[in-house]
């Protein structure tokens, strides 16, 4: 683990073949002897990664994330290139490998449905080999954290999709593992339980030094959790900066709901900086360019030419930003 590297990935190819059929050719022909094609999902990617690093590894549906991330772990083998996770090769030291990192995947559980909480973390600690003693003290510790007291004897299927998913992480975390690769964490959960989860995940990182590699489609994941972001898209690296950067050259516009106190009657013009994106009676949407003005000011200039019974404000989601990314490139602005 030289230079306080934990992931480095060179020249990282993955190439999927599947057969198709030939409509020029019989169907004897097709049976036996079908023509193939072929798709590059992850195209000569490279980057490195250091211990207690919060990374976010985003891109649209498609871009080559996931299949990223099962050569990180060794599900799938490369086509081409090299990984080094901790200083072992997934694809020959899965197993070992396995003990030194965790994994969350939000949509897909790991923990047992129909038994207690407790007995899916002590599982997981039986797994990897752990002494009853440095489970029980493991246990303890996480509860503590992760406050899963209220829940611990709960079988897991009862439990909501907040609690869940920090019981997912928890489990996670049971041996310690020195990187935690998540794959859309928060994702379904509501505005309050998606804090929770993120502050968790930061104290660990500051209190363990866990190192963080996550995908989402949540922007506010990517702000609130990462201190450096890599897009990928079409299976290339795209971009490698600090988040900030990423937040301050292509995040910005923010998207404000407007509802009705009981009807919107007219559709006055906006000050600068402020466009329509949805407009009926009952509900209007609109996009702020916080280049040109701040959201505060936004919100008090909309409140004057509206009355409102409930406002919400959120950010572009991560398609938007992608294209903002494309945008810049390609102007050179």
């Amino acid at each position: 683990m030289k230079n306080n590297i934990a992931i480095t990935v060179t020249g990282l190819t993955k190439k999927f073949s599947y057969s198709v059929k030939n409509p020029h050719s019989g169907w004897i022909k097709n049976l036996f002897a079908p023509g193939t094609k072929e798709i590059v999902a992850v195209n000569n990617i490279s980057f490195s990664v250091k211990h207690g690093e919060r990374i976010a590894f985003i891109g649209p549906n498609g871009a080559g994330k996931s299949t990223t991330i099962k050569m990180l772990t060794g599900i799938l083998f490369p086509t081409s290139g090299t990984v080094s996770i901790l200083g072992f090769d997934p694809t020959k030291d899965r197993k070992k490998l396995a003990y030194q990192i965790g994994t969350v995947f939000g949509q897909r559980s790991q923990l047992l449905p129909n038994l207690p909480l407790t007995d899916s973390l002590e599982f997981f600690g039986v797994m990897y080999d752990m002494s009853k003693q440095d489970i029980n003290d493991r246990i303890a510790e996480l509860v503590r954290v992760f406050e899963l007291d209220p829940f611990l004897l709960q079988p897991v299927r009862k439990l909501s999709l907040g609690q869940r998913m920090r019981a997912e992480v928890a489990a996670s975390l049971i041996h310690r593992p020195k990187i935690i690769l998540l794959d859309e964490p928060t994702i379904g959960l509501d505005v309050v339980a998606k804090k929770s989860l993120r502050d968790l995940l930061l104290k660990i990182n500051k209190e363990e030094n866990t190192t963080i590699f996550l995908t989402s489609h949540d922007v506010g994941d990517i702000e609130t959790l990462c201190d450096r972001t890599i897009v990928i898209n079409h299976g290339t690296l795209i971009k490698d900066l600090p988040t900030e950067n990423l937040a301050k050259t292509f995040v910005f516009e923010k998207y404000i709901d407007l509802i009705a106190e009981v009807r919107f009657t007219g559709f006055p013009e906006l000050p600068l900086g402020i466009r329509y994106t949805h407009q009926d009676e009952n509900k209007i949407t609109v996009v702020v360019d916080i280049n040109k003005i701040n959201v505060q000011e936004s919100l008090r200039k909309l409140l004057d030419l509206f009355h409102v019974e409930d406002i919400d404000v959120y950010n572009a989601d991560l398609e938007t930003v992608i294209r903002h990314i494309y945008e810049r490139d390609t102007t050179g602005n």
